[in-house]
Parts: C-alpha cells; sequence; structure tokens
C-alpha cells in the first residue's frame, strides 16, 4: 500500500499482483521499509522450505526422460541455427537440449 506508506508481509500470493513479490524465509525475515514506513507481518515465523515430495521426484524424472529423448532439429530458418555436428534433442520453451555429435 505505497500511498499508506505500509509494507505488508504475509504468505505467498496465489495470484501475479502488481508490486508484489514472493521472498524466501531469509530474506522476508530481513525485510526493512523506508524510514516513516511501516512493516505489517501478517506471520510471524516462516515455514522452511518442504522437502520434495515423491510427485515433485517423478516430475523431475519425467522431464529428464523427455529432454533425453532424440529428435531431429526443426527445418525453420526462422529459429537460431545450430551449429554443424550438433544436433537438437529436446526443446522447452525458449530454452534447447543440444547434443554434440562425434
Amino acid at each position: 500500500m505505497y500511498a499508506d506508506s505500509t509494507a505488508v508481509l504475509g504468505p505467498l500470493a496465489h495470484l501475479a499482483e502488481p508490486h508484489s513479490y514472493d521472498l524466501c524465509s531469509e530474506h522476508a525475515e530481513g525485510l526493512t521499509a523506508p524510514r516513516g514506513w511501516e512493516v505489517v507481518r501478517l506471520v510471524a515465523e516462516f515455514p522452511a522450505e518442504p522437502a520434495p515430495s515423491p510427485d515433485d521426484l517423478s516430475a523431475l524424472a519425467d522431464a529428464v526422460r523427455e529432454a533425453g529423448r532424440t529428435r531431429r532439429a526443426p527445418d525453420d530458418t526462422t529459429e537460431s541455427p545450430t551449429e554443424p555436428g550438433v544436433t537438437e534433442t529436446a526443446r522447452r520453451g525458449h530454452l534447447r537440449v543440444l547434443r554434440a555429435e562425434d
């Protein structure tokens, strides 16, 4: 609440909000506000990072398997070309997995 000179610190947001930032527990605990501002803390203590669940580990394993599958580079020349001897094996959004050929 900029007009009220108040910084509110609480749980992680479920939706993206302008002027709202997600902080790790270390930075949330060390948060300070400009002189004259009030800091409202909605939670006294921030929980530690949870351990990975079996679902998280399965999703990671699936992503690694998918990235390891070999596929041909696209024929579209508008995308960034790979160097000779390099094959694109996977793509996730703007990220590419490249394999050097012997």
